[in-house]
């Protein structure tokens, strides 16, 4: 398993593991992602922001995006430097993978690399299952927030509360 950045090839792909995480939504939880913009995750693939975990066949088992700011959503928090971690979707063919662990070893390196303190994701403060698994994975609920400036933020994130997790990227050279 590699993880490694998604290329303007993989858009389709991408688009198509999206779908496939809201028809699963749809069938576990009472709220859904709706539909991206092409532009943004276009945009993420050009500034190295959109990921993928492939195997050794190249076939792409997660997608994740990264931010290093998240406002809207954070605050006044938002000013602690971090790494945002975002619209983590598993291949169909690999749920249950536990990729999210992988994904938070990654994180923890790139983000001591990047100078960052914090790995931060959010979530629908009503996913109990979800929030159950952060917390399993060593994130922290650190508040819960609704955001009130959404106009940055993908159409799901309307009227909506959050559960907010961070895990602290230790400083090793200490």
């Amino acid at each position: 398993m590699e993880i490694i950045n998604s290329t303007p090839d993989d858009t389709e792909t991408i688009f198509k593991l999206y779908d496939d995480a809201v028809a699963y939504q749809k069938k576990i939880f009472n709220k859904h992602w709706q539909p991206f913009e092409r532009g943004m995750v276009e945009r993420e693939i050009k500034e190295e922001r959109q990921w993928k975990i492939i195997d050794s066949h190249n076939n792409i088992l997660c997608i994740f995006a990264i931010s290093y700011n998240d406002p809207e959503i954070w605050e006044a928090k938002d000013t602690d430097p971090s790494i945002y971690l975002h619209r983590i979707v598993s291949n169909p063919l690999f749920r249950g993978s536990n990729f999210v662990k992988e994904i938070i070893d990654w994180a923890g390196i790139f983000g001591k690399t990047n100078t960052r303190k914090f790995i931060r994701l959010d979530t629908w403060a009503d996913n109990e299952k979800l929030i159950s698994y952060y917390k399993k994975c060593g994130f922290t609920l650190v508040g819960i927030t609704t955001p009130t400036k959404t106009a940055g933020l993908p159409k799901h994130y309307n009227l909506i509360s959050l559960s907010l997790f961070e895990i602290e990227i230790e400083d090793t050279d200490t």
